[in-house]
């Protein structure tokens, strides 16, 4: 899925906020439902002490008094009427008439006697018909225009209104209309602040976490890249926890054993191409006294390609070492040095553009690298053009010659050891194929990267990418 991160990290602090953040919704929701049952019986218990009262303080005063009294309580969030008709009793078992049971019973409790009491509930805010406050929407308050979120009505006091009546000693019937108080619509405030520090707090503590965890892994991955390209490379430090060290010592132990395969079959195979020098000489020496010029003529051609073969593979052979110090080459020096020797043969270079700065890299092998693209270009090309383009970020070098080209199926074939193109690329130029194999390690080498490409208007550009 595009959605999820590619990345251990990523997907790591993803898990975990998901966790974290689903884990403080659930814990919030569950305060609000706890505390939305306690506000309710709360207000309920305050509400029926609160009729109680009433009804002590209604029980001995006359009819007009009591007309005069109750227009002095009857006020928000309490109503109170002494000519309403009888309420049914009729609570049943639904949540509405458990409420209404509940608190007929702590009603009767605060009452502190056996006198009837009917309760009706509803989960509406609207008062009940002729006490005088309007209706009203049951996302508003008790007349005020305060919204109360959907979310929050369940916590929010009781969130329903009820009516009581209760029969005053002398006989009259006392209704009584309630709903929760305006304070219990409020937002927890200091709950959601402590929620959001404390889940600041583990995030925080989670990216740690987290970035302490894939740390590891992005430094065998970065010494894995780096091995690719240098082999001596200096080996990880093996510190950190315990699976971390064996990660470390394990590739550690792969990289000394790789090093000492390859320096022990380069050691072989610079020994061979080196020994081979021996019998080339004494044939060449040895064709020298033929009597036929013809015939001579071919050994000395062979000789010399051999030679030629011997001499290539034990460049390639010392490039794969990478044994030589990394320092501060003048690139433009090297380029003004191929470009004497080879006009000294009757070849055409010609530089254009020059680096800003010396180059940190092997002067050999870079002197192996681009000699090898020049020498090519000249060969196969009639002239070289050597164009520099150098910038803080890379070193490039485009070789440019004006051959045949190479066909598109074979740019990359070429890069390997001993292939040539039958074409142009055959025994009797001398080619051994193994220049363009020698320039694409060095490349690597230092980091970069080497490419070819047909010209547009006809020969070949080759492009050596060196990052600074």
């Amino acid at each position: 899925m595009k959605l999820i991160p590619r990345s251990l990290f990523s997907r790591l602090v993803l898990v975990m906020l998901t966790g974290l953040v689903a884990a403080q919704l659930l814990g919030f929701a569950l305060h609000m439902h706890e505390r939305g049952e306690l506000l309710a019986q709360a207000t309920g218990m305050q509400s029926a002490q609160r009729i109680a009262d009433i009804v002590r303080l209604l029980d001995p005063m006359s009819p007009g008094e009591r007309r005069k009294i109750i227009q002095v309580l009857s006020a928000p969030p309490l109503a109170v009427s002494l000519d309403r008709a009888p309420l049914n009793d009729n609570i049943g078992n639904t949540a509405m008439g458990m409420r209404a049971s509940v608190f007929g019973t702590m009603l009767r409790r605060y009452l502190a006697d056996e006198r009837p009491v009917v309760v009706a509930v509803s989960d509406s805010a609207v008062p009940a018909p002729g006490m005088g406050w309007g209706k009203k929407s049951h996302d508003r308050y008790d007349g005020s225009s305060e919204w109360m979120p959907p979310m929050m009505r369940h916590a929010e006091g009781p969130g329903f209104s009820f009516v009581a009546q209760v029969r005053l000693q002398e006989g009259t019937l006392a209704t009584f209309d309630s709903r929760a108080p305006r304070t219990t619509t409020s937002w927890p405030y200091r709950l959601l602040l402590s929620i959001v520090v404390l889940l600041v707090a583990v995030i925080l503590v989670s990216l740690i976490a987290v970035r302490w965890v894939t740390h590891p892994l992005n430094a065998l991955a970065d010494a894995a890249d780096e091995l690719g390209r240098n082999l001596n490379r200096p080996p990880m430090p093996e510190t950190g926890p315990l699976e971390v060290v064996r990660a470390a010592r394990a590739f550690n132990q792969m990289q000394s054993r790789l090093s000492g395969y390859l320096r022990e079959r380069t050691r072989v195979l610079a020994a061979m191409s080196h020994d081979l020098k021996t019998p080339v000489t004494r044939l060449r020496l040895r064709a020298e006294l033929l009597d036929d010029a013809q015939l001579r003529a071919k050994f000395t051609g062979d000789l010399q390609e051999m030679e030629a073969m011997v001499s290539a593979a034990l460049d390639f052979l010392r490039g794969m070492e990478n044994s030589e110090p990394v320092q501060p080459v003048d690139i433009m020096a090297l380029l003004e040095s191929l470009q004497a020797d080879i006009q000294e043969t009757g070849g055409t270079v010609v530089i254009e553009g020059q680096p800003s700065a010396p180059y940190p890299g092997r002067a050999q092998a870079l002197k192996r690298c681009i000699g090898n693209l020049v020498e090519n270009a000249v060969k196969y090309g009639q002239r070289a053009r050597v164009l520099v383009d150098d910038n803080d970020a890379r070193l490039e070098l485009r070789i440019q010659d004006e051959g045949p080209g190479i066909p598109v199926e074979e740019l990359d074939k070429v890069f390997e050891p001993f292939y040539r193109v039958e074409a142009s690329r055959n025994r009797d130029t001398g080619g051994t194929g193994l220049g363009l194999p020698i320039a694409r390690g060095v490349a690597e080498l230092h980091g970069g990267r080497l490419v070819l490409a047909n010209r547009p208007g006809g020969g070949l550009e080759a492009t050596l990418t060196l990052p600074r």
